[in-house]
């Protein structure tokens, strides 16, 4: 890229456009399933700033927006990417599962307080999309500016389902199928295919593998039986015997994180939800309890692996209670991925972050959370991963805090980077990145 190109792009990184677009991207409810209203906020960003953009629906609720900077043809095509929907759906369907009520930092109505903006998603996901989204913006400014025009395309790509969620709970929806990389998934399919991608989230640090994940459900059985004949028939509680087999499970899991541990990884596992029994009717017991288990994958652990491990230690549960009748059904499974470290988007990634640190870079092990990367790295698209550390202050303690505020200074330095990579890759002929000449 040309000196003058990259400083007329990084003189275009403005924060209060930064706060603008954390401001507006959290005030639009955008929970799993329903992103289409978000996603065609974007387009209309993009487009009112230069980039061509367009609204990619997945259904009449869920949509993706792309964006498109076009090259000569002579370089790679590179796909920056964000996810847009939020964890949670800032409505009292989150009640009582996230706490008693709903903070204000859970509601998709976005506060200022100097740099930070909090409000449902202002962190995780939706600052990393407006990084992607201005990155876009300054870029398209700059070659305006300049006359330059980049060899390469860039693709910017704002996603749908990003989120690890199957049904979402929304009024009315009958879909199955809504997260776990839904929106980049069809994106894929759709017709954008680059020759790398730059995924947007968080974690101040270049990765280039995550874990993937699967679900079970464990089963434990009983027997259904009243309270009042408790003491004159046959007994055995399914949700006692549930319990056991959670507190085995929990200690499990650290036992199967410390064996897996390995390259950027360190899969955890948790039991997430339980079913069992009826709340109107407590003078029953059920005849069986489901747990369901979130079980991360190392890309060198695949779903059937991590299935026969799990099923091993069940059994040894089961040798220690004999009693106990146990069942095990998989739910989902989306396997780990990794892109070689050496791969020219892992080398370009960290040079440009160097750039905007000015210090060495150093990998950063020990993660265990999922995101589309998974999606693009297993459709065999060359994918890394940066983003924005966590919020200087904010309550380690606090997950939903930390993913629903965002730094306007950081968002700064995570657009830098982008824009930094984004135009060395793009204005580099794809023959000399190949042979590692450019």
């Amino acid at each position: 890229m040309t000196t003058d190109l990259l400083a007329a792009a990084v003189a275009r990184i403005d924060p209060a456009r930064l706060r603008e677009l954390a401001v507006g991207m959290t005030s639009i409810p955008s929970p799993t399933g329903d992103e289409s209203a978000l996603a065609g906020y974007a387009v209309a960003e993009l487009s009112r700033h230069g980039v061509a953009a367009r609204l990619q629906p997945l259904d009449e609720r869920q949509a993706n927006a792309v964006g498109r900077i076009r090259g000569s043809g002579s370089g790679p095509v590179l796909l920056l990417y964000a996810p847009i929907d939020t964890l949670t759906t800032g409505t009292a369907a989150d009640v009582p599962a996230i706490g008693a009520t709903l903070r204000s930092d859970m509601l998709a109505t976005a506060r200022v307080d100097g740099d930070l903006v909090t409000g449902l998603g202002a962190g995780n996901p939706k600052g990393h999309a407006a990084c992607v989204t201005a990155a876009a913006e300054v870029i398209a400014g700059a070659l305006q500016d300049t006359g330059e025009r980049l060899q390469g395309d860039l693709v910017i790509g704002l996603g749908a389902g990003g989120m690890p969620i199957n049904s979402p709970v929304l009024p009315g929806d009958t879909r199955c199928h809504t997260g776990q990389g839904a929106g980049c998934s069809f994106l894929l399919e759709q017709g954008v295919w680059p020759d790398a991608a730059v995924v947007a989230k968080p974690g101040w640090s270049v990765s280039w593998e995550e874990v993937g994940l699967a679900w079970f459900d464990v089963t434990v059985h009983g027997r259904h039986t009243y309270v009042g004949s408790r003491h004159k028939m046959p007994y055995r509680n399914a949700i006692a015997a549930a319990g056991v087999v959670v507190q085995r499970l929990e200690d499990w899991f650290e036992e199967y994180a410390a064996r897996h541990t390995d390259g950027l990884v360190s899969p955890q596992g948790i039991v997430g939800a339980i079913a069992g029994g009826w709340l109107r009717m407590p003078a029953v017991t059920p005849a069986s309890c489901t747990l369901r288990i979130d079980l991360r994958l190392s890309p060198r652990t695949s779903p059937a692996q991590a299935r026969r491990e799990l099923l091993g230690f069940l059994d040894t549960v089961k040798a220690e209670h004999p009693d106990l009748d146990i069942d095990v059904e998989p739910v989902l499974a989306i396997p780990g991925a990794t892109t070689d470290r050496d791969h020219w988007i892992a080398r370009r990634a960290r040079h440009a972050w160097e750039a905007v640190e000015g210090g060495r870079h150093a990998d950063v092990p020990g993660m265990s959370g999922a995101t589309d990367a998974t999606i693009l790295r297993n459709r065999g698209i060359p994918t890394v991963r940066v983003g924005m550390p966590k919020v200087p202050g904010a309550p380690s303690e606090d997950f939903q805090l930390g993913m629903n505020t965002v730094d306007v200074g950081e968002m700064a330095r995570l657009t830098a980077c982008l824009v930094r990579l984004a135009l060395d890759v793009c204005t580099t002929p794809l023959a000399e990145i190949e042979e590692g000449t450019g």
